[in-house]
């Protein structure tokens, strides 16, 4: 865990660290170029997480299948220029203790293959058991007072004294480790139960105008999601609140409302959040954050307004705050919501920030770029069964 900026000032100055803020816009849309380029090679792909994913080579012949992993580390590193790490097993498990394997060791050159269980023999004894799948530390404890010290010692536990001493998920994981697959990939994505976009600001915000402006950019994001995953709203939360670690006064409040029909529409979920949030403001405190948070989602249904529609129009959260969305001709739905005010995003200090520039569109894309750009340590993980 790492810690909060203002507690290592003194540290940072004295080590002449460099600081960088996040960006998750272009982390999400890194993540979506590598997912395409993998899906350039191979027909199925889970998505795991923004740097994993799960791959299925069944189609492929046994010989060929490492040689595949490489090249898809190559490509990768070609066309989106984020180094990878891939780990092939007959398992989920499996596969990623495969591409932990892969990560730390630099004989495998960052691909591992534990197909053989005379390999998996070799090489489970020599990881540790909190680095299995699914294994934390209080989990990693309860195992320790059983002997279990390593991903072999877990893999040789009977199943049912590890489905009783951490619930079904512990029978699978020894399962899954001797190589029996329970978790197969995950080819649809699950439905959404919440959308939250909350943020920490960089520098505290004291008036009203430039909270409404965060909250609106905030609605905004959370609609475009919502229009993304095929979702509609019937509730949302909108908090903000001071810093718990200074001296200032403390202050924190949440409100939530239901929409009157179901909904992904910008100009609707904006209108709102921007109530609430009127509704909790008070002046005289330094706000360090703000969040709105959509619950009770549902899949958009005939009676939403379809996603994709071409609309424009004024809403009734006030003067000069007007929205638009419209389908461009590539399919993609742009969203805006325009207020008065500061034109800096309020989620960041505006110091140090990310690089903006992914890399360029298109899959032909084949120029070398460095590895890690300044602010991005960012490494894909491939889990190949």
């Amino acid at each position: 865990m790492g810690d909060p900026e203002f507690k290592i000032r003194d540290l940072i100055r004295r080590e002449n660290v460099t600081v960088f803020s996040s960006n998750y816009a272009l982390y999400g849309s890194l993540s979506a170029k590598v997912s395409e380029t993998l899906l350039s090679m191979v027909p199925t792909i889970e998505t795991y997480s923004i740097d994993e994913s799960f791959l299925n080579l069944g189609k492929f012949r046994e010989r060929e299948v490492e040689a595949l992993a490489r090249e898809l580390r190559d490509r990768v590193h070609r066309w989106i220029g984020i180094p990878t790490c891939v780990g092939i097993a007959p398992t989920k498990t499996l596969a990623k203790v495969a591409n932990f394997l892969a990560k730390k060791r630099p004989q495998y050159r960052g691909v591992c293959d534990l197909r053989s269980s005379s390999i998996r023999a070799e090489l489970l004894p020599t990881v540790p058991v909190d680095e299995v799948w699914g294994i934390g530390s209080a989990s990693a404890a309860k195992l320790a007072r059983l002997g279990v010290q390593t991903a072999a010692d877990l893999a040789a536990l009977d199943p049912d004294n590890a489905r009783a001493l951490m619930t079904v998920t512990g029978g699978r994981t020894v399962y899954e480790l001797r190589g029996i697959s329970c978790l197969p990939l995950e080819l649809i994505e699950p439905t959404r139960k919440g959308i939250a976009v909350t943020r920490s600001f960089g520098a505290s915000v004291t008036s009203w105008p430039e909270m409404r402006e965060a909250i609106a950019s905030y609605a905004t994001r959370a609609a475009e999601k919502m229009r993304r995953y095929r979702v509609a709203a019937e509730n949302i939360f909108v908090f903000m609140h001071t810093n718990t670690f200074n001296n200032d006064p403390f202050y924190s409040n949440g409100a939530s409302a239901r929409f009157l029909d179901t909904t992904n529409d910008t100009g609707e979920v904006v209108a709102l959040a921007v109530r609430l949030g009127e509704r909790l403001w008070r002046d005289g405190f330094r706000y360090s954050k703000c969040g709105v948070i959509i619950t009770e989602l549902m899949p958009e249904t005939i009676g939403n307004r379809p996603c994709g529609a071409s609309w424009t129009g004024r809403r009734e959260s006030g003067p000069g705050k007007q929205w638009t969305s419209s389908t461009q001709p590539s399919g993609a739905t742009l969203s805006a919501f325009s207020v008065p005010g500061r034109r800096r995003p309020l989620g960041s200090s505006g110091r140090s920030i990310a690089r903006q520039g992914g890399p360029r569109d298109g899959m032909n894309c084949r120029r070398r770029r460095r590895a890690r750009e300044p602010g991005l340590g960012l490494m894909s993980s491939v889990y190949v069964l």
